[in-house]
């Protein structure tokens, strides 16, 4: 696997990460540990996780196979700050207090005493820039986090807090995380090219189109696939619409033209992306993670350009 440095920072990463959105929940102790051993023995280092998935439980779940199991130094942690417990439930903000004590949780539940990158979940409209600049310059301060960055942020305002941080002489942001892939270009109207302004890389996540551009929903809904599963189906059902499944089949042609299969081409195609520091991916099993790794290639520009005009 090839390696990217995020945004203009000195932090490198392998072009493909490893989503944990499932782990502890739908995904077990024994195929997440194959899971994390794919992806570093392809040379990925990136784990994408956060405090809401699970509840805590995919954080739970990592620090579990770091204690003993697979070497810290090896992995490139990246989680969320701003979900914190309370006694009624999780709570969200960008303030101080809350960052503070969203880190702390997430180191004693990941088993470390450092995060590789820092990402702030969504803007607090309560909490000021000021005050969310501070808590996460401090952070990087006291070595608790390494990076910073967003996700969930208009690009306006993160354009707002990257210029606070510089007037104040303090840590950049060097990444944004955002949904990305041929169903999904929002990002393209300004958060790509606020990001190639301000020196941030794109974290691309849910790069297959939620699974639904793997081609397996092309003709039904697999009963062990996501659109099957209680907690997952209203996640998956937007794609699965008359517009995206055009995209599909397009996609599908192109595929089969090259001679490769649609998820190879349609991770082939964010890569190709500019800002894109790495893709995101959530694999129910093992072996479909090794498929995807094993198959990653540059598209031809002829194929790109023609799926740059299907999916505009």
């Amino acid at each position: 696997m090839r390696e990217r440095a995020v945004g203009r920072s000195g932090l490198i990463v392998g072009e493909v990460g490893l989503g944990t959105l499932t782990w502890g929940r739908d995904t077990d102790e024994a195929e997440a540990q194959e899971q994390l051993r794919v992806l570093l023995d392809a040379g990925g280092s990136l784990l994408d996780t956060s405090p809401a998935f699970g509840q805590g439980a995919a954080e739970a779940l990592i620090g579990t196979l770091l204690a003993d199991r697979f070497p810290r130094e090896r992995l490139v942690i990246c989680t969320r700050a701003g979900f914190r417990s309370t006694p009624v439930g999780p709570r969200f903000g960008a303030g101080l207090g809350a960052i503070r004590d969203s880190v702390a949780e997430s180191l004693a539940r990941l088993g470390t005493d450092y995060l590789d990158i820092l990402l702030l979940a969504a803007p607090d409209p309560l909490a000021p820039d000021e005050e969310t600049a501070a808590a996460l310059s401090g952070l990087v301060a006291s070595g608790q986090v390494r990076y910073i960055g967003l996700m969930g942020y208009p690009a306006w305002r993160a354009a707002a807090l990257q210029q606070l941080l510089a007037e104040r002489k303090l840590p950049a942001l060097i990444a944004i995380e955002t949904e990305y892939s041929l169903l999904e270009r929002s990002c393209e109207a300004e958060v790509v090219p606020m990001c190639e302004h301000m020196g941030m890389g794109l974290l691309a996540n849910s790069p297959l189109g939620r699974g639904v551009l793997t081609g397996k929903y092309r003709h039904s809904i697999p009963p062990t696939s996501r659109a099957a599963s209680e907690h997952l189906a209203a996640f998956v059902d937007p794609y699965l619409e008359e517009r995206p499944r055009r995209i599909v089949e397009a996609l599908a042609r192109a595929a089969d033209g090259l001679g490769r299969t649609p998820a190879d081409v349609a991770l082939g195609w964010v890569l190709g992306r500019p800002q894109v520091a790495s893709t995101l991916l959530g694999a129910r099993t093992a072996s479909q993670l090794t498929s995807v790794l094993g198959a990653i290639e540059d598209l031809p520009s002829l194929v790109a350009e023609a799926l740059d005009d299907v999916t505009q």
